[in-house]
């Protein structure tokens, strides 16, 4: 039996070791299937597939799309930033050359150093 000791301390780490990885996998399952289904590189069919895969075999299946798509999903999700960036300076009315005029005023007034004026600059630039 293997709470026949009652309530200890080892038992409590198991139980709390074993909350954290089922909270784990669910936070990877949703973010892999969100990747999944947003993708526009594959067909439905290997969608299919891989959704499957994360059923049948969970864990195996999270950790093998991890490490053969992992540096493609945070590509995806740097470009769906941008894009929404993008897309709420459209909507805003902002545009990059407003946000350099409000670094020169912000520099001119002594807010922001020349060395963060570069740094934000250049981070506006590119």
């Amino acid at each position: 039996m293997i709470f026949a000791n009652g309530f200890t301390f080892s038992n409590f780490i198991i139980d709390a070791f074993s909350i954290f990885m089922f909270i784990l996998w669910f936070w990877l399952f949703i973010t892999i299937t969100s990747d999944l289904f947003r993708r526009t590189d594959i067909s439905g069919f290997m969608k299919i597939v891989w959704v499957i895969f994360l059923i049948v075999l969970p864990y195996i299946g999270i950790f093998a799309y991890v490490l053969t798509q992992g540096r493609d999903m945070a590509h995806r999700n740097q470009e769906r930033a941008q894009k929404a960036r993008e897309e709420l300076r459209h909507i805003v009315g902002y545009s990059v050359a407003d946000e350099i005029e409000k670094l020169d005023k912000l520099r001119t007034t002594g807010s922001i150093s020349d060395d963060e004026y570069k740094r934000l600059r250049s981070r506006l630039v590119d």
